[in-house]
């Protein structure tokens, strides 16, 4: 299984998908948000939701998040809510997860998918 989860809007994303020659599914998480059943798979994979959680969104100091204690519930409600809060990109190979956009990430994605 090869997918990926971006935002089509966004440049890091689309580089990202050229470096790594990604020949994978993409779904533009602004059209169709991710699912529960593959979010809790990532977080698991990944250290949990707030791992998965970006506070880079607009949204996350808008709504006063950023003066708020969230636990892992509030986590994954709000990536489920509103696909901003999801760090991205993510990709799924076979049975690994690579989530953002660290030059770490995106050299083991290369080498996983043998781009």
């Amino acid at each position: 299984m090869k997918k990926g989860y971006i935002l089509n809007s966004c440049n890091t994303c689309q580089r990202i998908v050229k470096e790594v020659n990604w020949d994978g599914e993409l779904q533009n998480i602004k059209e169709a948000n991710i699912d529960e059943t593959t979010l809790d798979r990532i977080a698991e994979q990944s250290g949990g939701y707030e791992a998965v959680f970006s506070r880079r969104a607009m949204k996350y100091r808008s709504l006063g998040l950023n003066e708020m204690t969230l636990t892992e519930a509030d986590y994954k409600r709000y990536i489920l809510e509103e696909y901003t809060f999801l760090k991205r990109p993510v990709f799924l190979v076979d049975d690994e997860v690579f989530v953002g956009n660290t030059k770490k990430v995106v050299a083991a994605l290369k080498e996983k998918v043998g781009g």
